[in-house]
């Protein structure tokens, strides 16, 4: 069997609202974003930021449901500036073709559309 390290789940285009260094590490975001593109509390993410090129991996932790918020916590902090646009986006190691989830959201990271 060969396993292969698929895209499953995409946030695109979501806004940094906090980012707290002196939090134990992770990334916060919104209960119902997580839910939208299939990830669970602490799932390894890739978060990408489209302004200053940074790229890091940390897991993901739900935030309240509706608030739009995307907190990077911990040293990550340091990668990012509130206001930036950054992509989240989480793998799967499998042997089968999988459909990943990937969401658009507005500057407020309020779902958009579903993308393809």
């Amino acid at each position: 069997m060969v396993l292969r390290q698929v895209l499953k789940s995409k946030i695109h285009r979501a806004t940094i609202t906090e980012a707290n260094v002196d939090y134990i590490g992770s990334i916060t975001i919104d209960a119902d974003l997580m839910e939208r593109v299939d990830l669970l509390p602490g799932e390894l993410v890739h978060v990408w930021n489209l302004t200053n090129g940074e790229r890091f991996e940390t897991y993901a932790i739900a935030g309240e449901p509706g608030s739009g918020v995307i907190c990077i916590n911990g040293a990550a902090a340091l990668k990012v500036s509130v206001g930036q646009k950054v992509i989240i986006a989480a793998f799967a190691l499998t042997d089968e073709p999988i459909t990943p989830r990937i969401i658009l959201v507005d500057e407020k990271n309020r779902f958009v559309k579903y993308l393809q």
